[in-house]
């Protein structure tokens, strides 16, 4: 879901999602996401951290939070506690903060797409470290880090770590195979198609537990999807005009394919 509207609301969807059946409930991570219209935008966090006391089965976490505009170390404390709030339900999705570059530049922040992969793979390596609890010495090109924050995660070693990928470029997926997961989006036809799903699975040559995260779109066959290899498949507005009760309706009446 993206994290605009009522938090209060988004909170109570969550509660509904696990009361009808779904696995999962993640948000977005923006910030104003767009300027000229102005969507009433929260902090994802905090959401997801109410939805931690709410619920009890489904897992949680960011499709994606952008790394390159956190810092890695604020970015692990909050993971963690989620991750202890929740018993061990969290998931960390990760990207580059695409398509609203003025995420970055409103800001100040530095907007070459270069620099945010340099930051998003330097940042993932003390991320890693920082969840397990370990003692982080870094001093990289973006980030020097020398401290052990704790506790560590419940989830051993860590929670999974999703890495999200715009295809069809490879450099996504080349970084998505060095950690648990890839939620993979088509530039041009959004979700993908079974036989996408499947050529993915072959490149990544996926270990047991490794997950492949797929958008759901109009004409998506869920059976035919997971029979691919996909993992996951993820349900949310149909458009950005889909209003909110709508989704909820259609949330409510459980997952397709059930």
């Amino acid at each position: 879901m993206p994290n605009f509207g009522d938090p209060a609301g988004l909170v109570d969807l969550a509660v509904t999602a696990e009361e009808s059946g779904w696995d999962g409930f993640f948000v977005w991570d923006h910030l104003q996401f767009d300027a000229a219209s102005g969507p009433p935008v929260h902090d994802p966090w905090v959401l997801l951290g109410a939805i931690a006391a709410r619920t009890t089965r489904v897992t949680i976490g960011p499709l994606v939070t952008p790394v390159p505009r956190r810092r890695p170390w604020k970015l692990a404390k909050e993971v963690t506690t989620l991750d202890h709030l929740s018993g061990g339900r969290a998931i960390l999705g990760v990207g580059l903060g695409v398509p609203v570059a003025e995420e970055f530049t409103a800001f100040g922040e530095p907007s070459d797409r270069k620099v945010h992969a340099a930051m998003l793979d330097e940042g993932l390596e003390v991320i890693d470290l920082l969840l397990r609890g370990e003692r982080v010495d870094h001093d990289g090109a973006h980030f020097h880090v020398h401290a052990q924050l704790v506790p560590g995660t419940v989830q051993r070693p860590r929670p999974p770590i999703w890495v999200a990928a715009m295809l069809p470029p490879r450099a996504g997926v080349r970084r998505a195979r060095r950690w648990d997961g890839i939620f993979p989006i088509h530039a041009e036809l959004g979700a993908l198609t079974p036989e996408m799903v499947a050529g993915l699975a072959a490149e990544l040559d996926s270990r047991p537990g490794y997950d492949i995260v797929t958008a759901l779109g109009p004409d998506s066959d869920v059976a035919a999807l997971e029979k691919a290899g996909a993992t996951w498949a993820i349900d949310g507005p149909s458009s950005p005009a889909e209003s909110f009760d709508t989704t909820r309706r259609r949330i409510a009446e459980g997952p397709p394919g059930r």
